[in-house]
Order: C-alpha cells, then structure tokens, then sequence
C-alpha cells in the first residue's frame, strides 16, 4: 500500500555499518515472500567490531528502522567476520579524541545510553548473533538483546577496571539478572572471561553453535572442555579452557580447521521462524513485559553513569584508554601498583603521574 505513513524519524543511507533484509523462512526451510529479517551488522572487523560515535549514531537509527518496518518478524544484531561481535567502544577514538575532554564524552555516553535503550524498546525481538568476542560495551548491546545465539568459540566478558572504566553502560543493570549477583560481581570487577558453553550453562545466552570445520566436519571448540562435568575433586570444569598438552593439541586443531559460520546461521534463522508463528502483538507485548525487568535498572542510572564516566576521561579512562592505545603489543595496561602508590603518597592527577604509569 502506498499511501501508508512513515514513522521513522529520518531516512538514512548506512555507511558505518551493515542494514539487509533477509528472507523469513517457513518450517519447511522455504523463504516466505514478503517477511523479513533485518540484519543489523557492525562493520569494523579491522578494530574487532569496536563502535565509533558515527556508528552508535547509525545503530540506534537501524534499531528504529526495523523497529517501524511492518515487514519484519525479527532483528539480528551481528558484526562482519569470523573474530568478533563486539569489544566496545573504539579505544583508539577514546584514547585520541575523548581522552581529557569530560563533556565532550558525556555526549558521546547520551548517544551510548540511546543505542541501548533503541533495542530494549524495538517492537521486534532481538537476536545477538555472537559470531566471536563479545566483550566491555560489545556484552552490554549484546545482554540488551532478547536472545543470544553464539558460536561456541566466542568468548564473553568485561573489561573496564582494567582499562579504567566502570561496565555502567549496561552490565551493573543486566548482566545479575542473567547470572546472578555473585557472578557478575566477579565479571565485572575481576574482567575474567566465559568461554560460550560457561555462559550458557550460566543461562547469559540461549545457544552455543559449534563452527569449526576439520576434514568437512563441525567439531566442538577444541579449546574447551565440553565433555565432562566434573574433576576428580569435584569441581565444575565443564565449559573452561583445556589446560598443558591437550590445551597443545586443541590449539593444533583449530589452526588445522577452518571457521564456517553457517551452522550459527541456520540456528538464528531457525530461532526467528518459531518467533514469525507466533501472534506478532502477543510477541511485542510479552517482550516489552520481560524487558520491563531490564527497564526497571537501566532508567535509573543512565544518567548518573553518563556524569561519572564523563569526568572519568580526565582520570583513570584517560590513563586507561592511552595505554591500551598507545602501548606496546602484550604490554597495553597501566602499571597498577604504581599509580596505587602514586595515590597513596596523595599525588595528584596530571601529567607527571600520566607519565609514571603508561606502559613503556
């Protein structure tokens, strides 16, 4: 019908990132003329899928997109390439550009603060197609999503306390909801990662797909261990890394192997054909039910968080981003037990400390 209104707020031509449609499929696998997926990809496989401010600014205008297309059943939140979903923020635009300059940052925060609440308010469901890490910023888009369906060789985590941030763009809202405070308190502070079988067993994502392909076969992630549950002390070991030779050897086989993301693919699709037989505004009103349980965290301290991680650029996220940016390769971290003595003494924060504990 051509006399139909739109309803978005401005027509845009993608350049930042990937937008497509994609064919719905019906229970027999055939595409169904005239129904949709849309495909929203961030496209900086180069910075491991890391968002600039121009592509925060396209994502929450894609999110609208979908949002308004009557034509559309589900959204699939994904990144090009095989390496990663997201890692955040770009460190290098927050290292060269954000770095000291606190109010220039906050706009940038209301432009992130934006972006999550576009997925947590679309009237379609959101699928995170986890195609390799997804972790800081890149695991708060990704836990605003209604559904996680991930390669089993992605990795899930945060980072901010190591690189002087605080994960307050979504993870202190969401990330308990999903695991528990217990675990997220370690997440958060401690920045250590899950492998995909850890996060699902901890009920953080829906699927972990297997994608290695040796000798035309799809093979688990050899890294992890995916066969048992327990040590012979009793400890949960399923889903952590292998350790000593069979680490040796499951190294030997993925390099061996190829990555073929098309098993992820067909269980996404397949996901999104359960959703399209379904009652569509049943579907939207029992989502933004559930979200409500995300909603009631997030509207409280977006705004506060905003401020905080502002003026932060001038301390700790100005020495954190630098380093990571300007650092040596293995050597990209700030030498802690400095600046904590530094602190101790009561030096202030300027150059000279800056200069003390970026990483030589």
């Amino acid at each position: 019908m051509n006399d139909l209104h739109s309803h978005n707020l401005v027509e845009v031509d993608f350049k930042e990132i990937k937008y497509e449609l994609h064919g719905c499929l019906d229970k027999d696998g055939n595409v169904v003329d005239g129904l949709y997926d849309a495909w929203i990809y961030l496209n900086n496989p180069a910075q491991y899928n890391s968002y600039t401010t121009a592509a925060v600014k396209e994502i929450i205008l894609a999110f609208r997109q979908a949002s308004n297309d009557r034509s559309v059943v589900s959204v699939v939140f994904t990144a090009v390439g095989d390496r990663a979903f997201c890692t955040g923020g770009n460190t290098k635009e927050y290292a060269e550009y954000y770095s000291g300059r606190p109010l220039e940052y906050m706009q940038y925060m209301r432009l992130f603060n934006d972006m999550i609440t576009s997925i947590l308010l679309c009237d379609k469901p959101v699928i995170c197609r986890v195609n390799g890490m997804r972790i800081a910023g890149g695991q708060e888009i990704g836990m605003a999503c209604d559904f996680t369906v991930a390669s089993d060789l992605a990795v899930f985590g945060q980072a901010g306390p190591k690189h002087g941030s605080a994960p307050d763009g979504g993870s202190t809202d969401f990330l308990h909801l999903f695991v528990g405070i217990e675990r997220a308190m370690q997440s958060c502070t401690l920045c250590e990662m899950w492998s995909a079988y850890e996060a699902k067993q901890i009920g953080l994502i829906t699927d972990a797909v297997p994608v290695l392909k040796v000798d035309g076969a799809i093979i688990r992630n050899p890294l992890i261990i995916t066969d048992k549950w327990l040590d012979e002390t009793g400890d949960v070991v399923y889903g952590k890394t292998k350790t000593g030779d069979a680490l040796k050897e499951g190294k030997a086989l993925l390099k061996s192997g190829e990555i073929d993301l098309a098993p992820l693919d067909q269980s996404v699709k397949s996901l999104s054909t359960k959703l399209m037989y379904m009652m569509p505004g049943c579907i939207t009103k029992t989502l933004n039910s559930l979200r409500k349980k995300k909603l009631e965290h997030w509207n409280q301290n977006p705004q506060t968080s905003r401020d905080w991680l502002g003026l932060n650029m001038m301390t700790e996220a100005k020495a954190g981003f630098r380093a990571f940016n300007e650092g040596p390769k293995g050597n990209r971290e700030i030498d802690f037990i400095k600046l904590r003595m530094m602190l101790a003494e009561g030096h202030p924060w300027d150059d000279e400390m800056l200069n003390a504990i970026l990483p030589k």
